[in-house]
């Protein structure tokens, strides 16, 4: 099976997708001549031209309200924000427009468009380049939101997200942009709302999304070293979420910890916690765990950003006082 960068996934997919469907189109600051800041879409431009690739002044509003037009009108629109922090100034296009067109048109008009933005700390951007704000939109009926952590779930649902008839905020993480994969050649489309269980597990389940479901799998398999056996739940999917696949794990395992790299209070977290409660209380040993961000600006300054974000040691601490509490932890870990 190859292996890929989630880069190259993501590229690879905006390509396989351009010759696909003639409807398809990109659109977004600096993504044509300069390639992307990212380097998603290197080499697009050249070979499918200005009409597909399109390079569009730094107005966040106008262009996505541009591409919800073009999708209203049955082209398919592929968005790419720099950083999800400049969403904010397409924020009334996002949610009072590209979420509840459909709804408010009595299902007469469709808008099938993509929204593609990177966000999350540790690259020594500043407090307003390095925002985990997914839950913004995942509050918005109307709206889907995404999160794959993998190079292979990154090519499985960009390739769902830009078939979808609604509108899809993608969300990727910079962290994540250089990692590598095992990508199927034959990968279909996956399942918008469908949660993975990426390892099986009977002592705890370790629930995340984009970078913390990476950071969990790392953990699980540091607490195997242990003797702990712990089940990882990759959300994959925010809005719709997949709350099925959560209390199923949690009612196996008896015990939970989400990890989440945006903030703690109001969190996705809470929404996981609460879903837990309702739908697997009597299962539960103990109360489910949060591990998160500081609830501060994050620092510039290395050493206090990586201090304010979640990590690998602070959810391998989280889940051992989780075990440790009802006697679970073997003396060993």
């Amino acid at each position: 099976m190859p292996q890929m960068t989630y880069r190259e996934a993501l590229r690879s997919t905006l390509r396989e997708e351009l010759l696909r469907d003639d409807d398809v189109l990109l659109i977004g600051e600096e993504i044509g001549v300069f390639e992307g800041s990212y380097k998603i879409t290197a080499g697009l431009l050249e070979e499918f031209g200005e009409k597909r690739v399109r390079d569009t002044p730094i107005a966040e509003e106008g262009f996505v309200g541009a591409a919800i037009g073009a999708a209203m009108l049955g082209l398919r629109p592929v968005v790419e924000i720099m950083t999800i922090n400049f969403s904010l100034i397409a924020l009334d296009q996002i949610v009072n427009h590209a979420a509840k067109i459909y709804g408010m048109f009595g299902g007469q008009t469709p808008v099938p468009m993509v929204i593609r933005t990177p966000g999350g700390g540790g690259q020594q951007l500043g407090a307003t380049h390095s925002q985990n704000i997914e839950l913004y939109y995942a509050f918005v009926p109307g709206l889907k939101v995404v999160a794959p952590s993998t190079p292979a779930d990154a090519k499985a649902l960009l390739r769902a997200a830009i078939r979808d008839d609604d509108p899809v905020l993608f969300l990727e993480n910079l962290a994540l942009y250089n990692t590598s994969g095992e990508v199927p050649d034959d990968l279909p489309p996956a399942e918008i709302g469908r949660a993975a269980v990426t390892r099986e597990g009977t002592d705890v389940t370790i629930i995340g999304y984009s970078r913390m479901a990476t950071v969990a799998t790392e953990v699980a398999q540091r607490l195997a070293e242990s003797g702990i056996s712990a089940e990882v739940v990759d959300l994959r999917s925010l809005r719709p979420l997949d709350r099925d696949t959560i209390v199923a794990s949690v009612r196996k395992t008896g015990c939970a910890v989400v990890a989440e790299d945006d903030w703690l209070t109001y969190g996705i977290g809470a929404e996981i916690a609460a879903t837990i409660s309702e739908g697997a209380f009597d299962h539960l040993d103990a109360p489910v765990r949060r591990v998160a961000a500081a609830e501060v600006p994050l620092p510039y300054a290395k050493p206090l950003e990586q201090a304010a974000l979640p990590s690998a040691d602070s959810l391998l601490t989280a889940v051992r006082e989780t075990l440790a509490a009802v006697g679970r932890l073997p003396r060993s870990a």
